[in-house]
């Protein structure tokens, strides 16, 4: 389900449409402006620590650069609206023929089914999102149920990394040489300074997650494993709200398109 849904949400991310919109709220044209007041606008006025807190892989005062300066361009209501009108706009172009095709419609509707049926509880980014209103038009839905799920997946993600003891920064270092690439080389984390990439890293080779030279150690790959299987596991949930029948519809409604998103690296 991961693959079938990842690639609708990420129009957000590469697609010109969204920072688009967003930007045209008043917002610096710099990408993250957008990126910070779109996500973290179902959260409301909150100040940048709690933003930080639920995104978590972001390098300590990433957020505040952004929160709460983009509330003082626009509002978080007008920064849901603006991505999801451009994310829409996006699949809409991407997507072509399949926009008016039965196939979106099924997938809109049990994706949402589906999308709404989880718990809340421990999942901050899925509850703020989910107490937005649903979207009638078809392709606005499909964004938001993909989001819906997309955030969901990722509360549970934060929930496994803490309890491997992975902090934020961490997390993309596995990613990095799971990748088999030097932390430094690692575009979300590149741009930090030498000094404290580097003291991120010998922490984690002080705990036996990385070798001298860099590279994993078997404890850190199995931490990496266990980490996503526990993603795996805990994203479960929104998808037992649909019967057997409803789930092989979505997965067969959702195929098509996300093999068109995935022809364009969803831009």
């Amino acid at each position: 389900m991961f693959e079938l849904i990842e690639p609708i949400c990420l129009v957000n991310f590469f697609s010109d449409e969204p920072n688009d919109a967003l930007t045209a709220l008043g917002l610096r044209d710099n990408y993250w402006d957008g990126y910070f007041a779109g996500r973290a606008a179902p959260l409301g006025r909150v100040p940048a620590e709690v933003v930080h807190a639920a995104f978590y892989n972001f390098a300590p005062g990433e957020t505040a650069r952004h929160i709460p300066l983009v509330w003082e361009m626009t509002t978080p209501e007008a920064a849901i609206e603006a991505r999801t009108k451009g994310c829409a706009a996006a699949l809409t172009r991407i997507l072509r023929d399949l926009i008016d095709s039965p196939t979106l419609l099924v997938a809109a509707d049990l994706a949402t089914k589906a999308a709404m049926s989880a718990p809340t509880e421990g999942r901050v980014m899925y509850a703020a999102l989910r107490r937005l209103t649903v979207p009638e038009d078809p392709v606005e839905r499909l964004w938001h149920a993909a989001n819906l799920l997309r955030e969901h997946r990722g509360d549970g993600h934060i929930a496994a990394l803490m309890a491997n003891r992975i902090g934020g920064t961490e997390a993309h270092v596995l990613v990095a040489l799971d990748l088999g690439m030097p932390a430094e080389k690692f575009g979300r984390v590149s741009h930090l300074p030498a000094a404290q990439l580097s003291a991120v890293v010998d922490g984690m080779r002080s705990r036996g997650l990385v070798t001298p030279e860099g590279t994993f150690t078997d404890a850190g790959r199995e931490t990496k494993s266990r980490i996503e299987h526990l993603t795996d596991e805990l994203a479960v949930a929104p998808y037992l709200g649909l019967t057997t029948r409803e789930l092989g519809l979505l997965v067969t409604a959702l195929e098509p398109i996300a093999a068109a998103l995935n022809a364009t690296g969803s831009r």
